[in-house]
């Protein structure tokens, strides 16, 4: 396993070498010591790697994932996993602001709580957070599924579109058009599929969790809506 020291190399060093192996290439798993907090290590792979951080990133960190694992050994800054398209990404701690944002594909698991605007955007990304999340988390989601283990703060999934969000926990607000809808056979499905894949099959019960998700009634301008927006 190849080992690259961040006190004696740059990121932009492991990030050209990483984005520069060849096809094929056996140097598949990767592990990096002293992160220290900084931004974008591991953003932008492509190649289906297992890239092991040992300590607390910075911003960005496995932005733009593809095919790629990134396994987080401590709490991850603003963004991680941003725009990320598949692949998976998981956080042994806390996650800061915008965790998942603009997600396409791939899992986003956080073992602990995720801050602010935890799925923004999100356009198919699965996120999994074990605690809980904070305000206006799912703002304006778009596709995809957030599972929240803990409670959910101020104005949850506000101008959602067409993602679900399953909160076990106590949820402050909800944002502007965001319901809670009654949970079908195929949601139970698509949830147990999520719990599976974030390894907590056994553990949590798709029965203790509850939906949000779009009313759509914000879809297109409606003057008997406006104070909905």
């Amino acid at each position: 396993m190849p080992v690259v020291d961040l006190a004696a190399t740059t990121v932009r060093e492991l990030n050209r070498t990483l984005h520069g192996l060849a096809e094929g290439s056996n140097e598949t798993d990767w592990e990096i010591r002293n992160p220290r907090g900084a931004h974008a290590i591991a953003a932008g792979l492509d190649a289906p790697l297992t890239v092991t951080i040992d300590g607390p990133v910075g911003y960005y960190c496995a932005g733009m994932n593809k095919l790629a694992t990134v396994e987080i050994a401590g709490n991850a800054g603003v963004g991680v996993a941003e725009n990320m398209m598949s692949g998976r990404v998981h956080v042994q701690g806390n996650a800061s602001q915008s965790a998942g944002a603009t997600g396409r594909g791939g899992l986003l698991v956080v073992d602990g709580d995720a801050s602010a605007r935890c799925g923004i955007s999100m356009k198919g990304i699965d996120i999994v957070v074990k605690g809980s999340v904070g305000a206006m988390s799912a703002f304006m989601a778009q596709a995809g599924n957030l599972v929240v283990l803990g409670d959910a703060g101020e104005a949850l999934g506000a101008s959602i579109y067409e993602a679900r969000l399953f909160v076990r926990g106590a949820v402050v607000s909800l944002g502007a058009d965001c319901v809670e809808k009654e949970m079908t056979d195929e949601d139970r499905i698509i949830l147990e599929g999520i719990v599976d894949r974030a390894g907590l099959a056994g553990e949590v019960s798709p029965a203790d969790f509850r939906l949000y998700g779009s009313a759509r009634k914000l879809y297109h301008f409606n003057p008997d809506h406006i104070d909905g927006y």
